[in-house]
């Protein structure tokens, strides 16, 4: 026969491999839980005071160049003062939001279960 004249053939169906069950197996008496490293907390405190430094001399250098734009504002143009006081309002905010960012990371810090993955995650 030629092959071009037979009828296709669907392939057969792959019957599913049956497992059984995973159980989850008590731990014998006596055993120790697992604890994670320490030094895994020490990286995610790193992360901690990383926030709050940066953040405020990031704050701390725009509150400065905004001072002396202010300064220099007063003397141009006096009327337009109260409006070169904005960047120094977003200098602040800057400082707020590294304290606040500080605040989240230190509340996730557990000490038995955080792994060395996390205290690195949170440092970065």
């Amino acid at each position: 026969q030629d092959p071009a004249s037979r009828p296709p053939t669907r392939p057969r169906a792959r019957t599913p491999v049956r497992r059984p069950p995973e159980r989850s197996v008590p731990p014998p008496a006596g055993a120790m839980p697992v604890v994670c490293e320490p030094a895994s907390a020490f990286w995610g405190m790193m992360g901690v005071s990383s926030a709050i430094v940066f953040a405020n001399l990031g704050a701390a250098y725009g509150t400065a160049k905004s001072g002396v734009g202010i300064s220099s504002m007063g003397v141009m143009r006096p009327d337009m003062v109260m409006r070169s006081i904005i960047p120094v309002v977003m200098a602040g905010v800057l400082g707020i939001y590294g304290l606040i960012t500080a605040v989240i990371i230190n509340g996730k810090i557990k000490a038995p279960t955080y792994s060395a993955f996390q205290g690195y995650a949170h440092f970065a």
